[in-house]
C-alpha cells in the first residue's frame, strides 16, 4: 500500500467545552475561525476557562489526518516542529504510539497549543498559539524526508511561511508524490489569496476545502468556486458540514451524503473526511467512494469531544471502510 507523508503545525488540543457564545466575544474570537494568538493570550484563555470540560491530545489539521490515516493501516510519517518540553514530548509519544514516524525537529521555543473553544452547537473555535511549530524552516527541509512516500498531505495553516510550503510540494512534486492541500481556515485564505492559487497551480493534485474556504478563494458559490479551481488542479474536493460533500474531477462533479450523526464537536471532522478520502483514492477507489469513506470517518469523529477516536471506535470504523472497498 501507498504511504503518506504530512507535515504541519504540531500542536497540542486543548479542548475545551464552553458554557455560552459569549465566552468568545470576551475573547475577542470571531466563532468558527482559527486565529493566532500570543503565548500570554493562550495562557490567559486557558485560565479564564479553568473549570470548564477539558481534555488534551496531540492536533495540528495535518496530524489529525495522517492519524486517522495511520488508523486505516497505513504507513505515515509526521514533519513537524516542537520545543523540548513536556508538550513536545507528549506530542512525540502520541505519534509513536499511534505507528506515525516522527519527523520532529526540536527548538527552544514552548511548543505550540490550540485551545479548541466548543459551543454547545458544536462549533469550534480555535486560539491558537504557534510556538515552536513556526520554529520549522525551509533550511530544514530536504529530498531525503520525502523519499520512500507516495502522497504529501500539507495543511494550509503554513502558509504562514510562505518558503517552507512552496520548498515542500516542491520537493514532494519533484519526488513524483500526489500533492494534497487543506486550505485550513477562511481567514488564512482571504489573506493569501493570489499564493493560494499559485500553490495549486502548480503543485497541489488534491485540494480539500470547505465552503467558506472556496468562498474565500474564489468569491464564489462552493459548486462555481470549485468549477473554477479545477481548471488548476486535478480534484477539488468540497466539504459542507450536515450537508456531506462533493468533488469535482475530469469527469464531472460527484455529490456525496453525510453519514446520520448527532454531532457534539465538530473538531477534527474535516481532518478525518481527508483521511477517508485519500485511503479510497490510494486503494483507486472512484471519488463518489472515497467521500463515503471521508463521511463515514467524519461522521464518528463529530459524535465525541476531540479529534481522537478509540481503538473499539476504529474497529468498527475499518469494518464499514472495507465493505465500501469490497
Amino acid at each position: 500500500m501507498a504511504k503518506v507523508l504530512g507535515m504541519g503545525n504540531a500542536l497540542v488540543d486543548i479542548i475545551t467545552q464552553i458554557e455560552n457564545d459569549e465566552i468568545l466575544k470576551n475573547f475577542g474570537l470571531p466563532k468558527g475561525s482559527m486565529t493566532l494568538v500570543d503565548l500570554n493570550t493562550s495562557n490567559f484563555i486557558h485560565s479564564e476557562t479553568t473549570g470548564m470540560p477539558k481534555s488534551k491530545a496531540s492536533g495540528g489539521s495535518a496530524a489529525n489526518t495522517i492519524h486517522g490515516l495511520a488508523h486505516l493501516g497505513v504507513e505515515t510519517g509526521f514533519v513537524g516542529s516542537v520545543g523540548d518540553d513536556d508538550m513536545g514530548r507528549f506530542f512525540k509519544k502520541d505519534m509513536q504510539v499511534n505507528k506515525i514516524a516522527p519527523l520532529l525537529f526540536r527548538t527552544l521555543s514552548e511548543t505550540g497549543r490550540a485551545m479548541a473553544l466548543i459551543s454547545s452547537d458544536s462549533e469550534r473555535t480555535f486560539a491558537t498559539y504557534l510556538g515552536a511549530a513556526v520554529d520549522l524552516t525551509s533550511d530544514d527541509i530536504s529530498h531525503d524526508l520525502f523519499e520512500g512516500y507516495d502522497y504529501f498531505y500539507v495543511e494550509g495553516y503554513l502558509v504562514q511561511n510562505r518558503e517552507l510550503i512552496e520548498k515542500s510540494m516542491r520537493l514532494a512534486s519533484n519526488a513524483g508524490q500526489k500533492v494534497c492541500l487543506d486550505l485550513a481556515s477562511y481567514n488564512i485564505v482571504e489573506e493569501n489569496v493570489a499564493f493560494f492559487k499559485t500553490l495549486i497551480s502548480k503543485y497541489v493534485d488534491i485540494l480539500f476545502a470547505n465552503e467558506e474556504e472556496i468562498k474565500a478563494l474564489t468569491g464564489k458559490t462552493p459548486e462555481d468556486g470549485a468549477a473554477e479551481i479545477k481548471e488548476l488542479v486535478g480534484t477539488v474536493v468540497i466539504k459542507m458540514g450536515a450537508e456531506g460533500s462533493f468533488c469535482v474531477t475530469d469527469k464531472g462533479m460527484v455529490r456525496i451524503g453525510v453519514r446520520p450523526a448527532k454531532a457534539i464537536d465538530t473538531t477534527g471532522a474535516g481532518d478525518m473526511y481527508a483521511s477517508g478520502f485519500i485511503y479510497g483514492h490510494m486503494n483507486g477507489l472512484d471519488e463518489e467512494t472515497c467521500g463515503k469513506m471521508g463521511a463515514i470517518l467524519a461522521g464518528r469523529v463529530i459524535e465525541m469531544i476531540g479529534a481522537k477516536m478509540d481503538e473499539s471506535d476504529w474497529e468498527n470504523l475499518r469494518r464499514e471502510i472495507k465493505s465500501l472497498q469490497d
